[in-house]
Formats: structure tokens, C-alpha cells, sequence
């Protein structure tokens, strides 16, 4: 097994919280991990993302060139990543933020309405757990309840109540 993972949107929608989440869950269910992050020009607002490979092998290199899965935030990702994904890949699009559908027929597309369900838990920024969940269900390869367990960890200075909400962002996620 071997996944090569891109997370991308814009700065403050915690793409590299999610890209902590599964790395920490992948290693706790004894995979390997590799990954490498990148910010745009700006903190908020400027292009971002997570990149990583979950493998039950040892991992080479961490570049990332033809990604098998996508989880795109907005629609500048999709613009960016959307030919990039292997054929046969997998597409976590939030719906939500972006005007446009993926193009392309040989992928396999999970269409969520991430932030919409974020903005209805009354927390915008959990749109990155969403995303998340859905791509646990899809997948199947990270266990939910682990990584549910994780939030805690990539939030250590949280307080209970936002752990509280990533955590039902997630599971929010993984039903859709």
C-alpha cells in the first residue's frame, strides 16, 4: 500500500492541521510517513499545501509528482492540482469553495460541502476536518476512531470545546 497524498486551499484553512492529523494517525497505526508542507507568499490567504506518503514500505523520496489522492479546499487547488492526480486517483473536492467541478473522467470524485457543514458547527475553520473525514470514509485505509483520538494531539494548546468541534467536523465528514 502506498499513498501519495496532496492537501491544498488557501493559508487558515488549516491544511497543515489536516496533513498533522493523518500523518499522526498513519503513524500510529505503525505506517510509514513522509511529507513536506509549503506556504504561499502570505500566512492567510496565499496558497498552501500538505503533501505526504503513507506506505506500509519504506519511502524513498517525499516528492510528491503524481499524487494518488487530492484533498482540494478551493478552487485556486483545483486549478492547480487537478491534472496532476494519477489516473484512477481520488478527488475530496469541497464544493463550497469551488466554482468548478473536476474535469476529468478518470478519477474517482467525492464532492463535499466541507465548509457549508463547518459554518453550520458554527466554526468556519473546521472545514479542514470535513475534508478529512470524508476522505477516511472513502478511503478506508486510517482508521476513524484513531484518528478521532489524534485531534487532541495536533491541538495540544486547544481548548476542550474547539477539540470537541474538530472532532464532530470529523465524524461529520466521515458520514457524508
Amino acid at each position: 500500500m502506498k499513498e501519495k497524498i496532496i492537501i491544498a486551499g488557501h493559508g487558515g484553512q488549516g491544511i497543515i492541521l489536516a496533513g498533522s492529523l493523518l500523518a499522526n494517525t498513519a503513524m500510529n497505526q505503525n505506517l510509514q510517513i513522509c511529507g513536506t508542507i509549503s506556504y504561499g507568499v502570505q500566512m492567510r490567504g496565499g496558497t498552501t499545501n500538505s503533501s505526504m506518503i503513507l506506505s506500509d514500505k519504506k519511502i524513498e523520496s517525499p516528492i510528491i509528482t503524481k499524487p494518488t489522492v487530492l484533498l482540494i479546499l478551493n478552487q485556486p487547488a483545483l486549478d492547480k492540482y487537478e491534472n496532476l492526480v494519477e489516473k484512477n486517483g481520488l478527488v475530496i473536492l469541497n464544493t463550497s469553495d469551488c466554482k468548478t467541478k473536476v474535469s476529468r473522467d478518470d478519477v474517482c470524485v467525492v464532492e463535499v460541502d466541507a465548509t457549508k457543514i463547518a459554518e453550520k458547527l458554527g466554526n468556519k475553520k473546521a472545514t479542514n476536518m470535513v475534508m478529512v473525514g470524508a476522505y477516511l470514509k472513502k478511503n478506508r485505509t486510517l482508521d476513524i476512531k484513531l484518528a478521532k483520538s489524534m485531534v487532541k494531539k495536533v491541538l495540544p494548546k486547544a481548548s476542550e470545546e474547539l477539540i470537541e468541534l474538530n472532532k464532530k467536523a470529523l465524524l461529520l465528514g466521515y458520514t457524508q
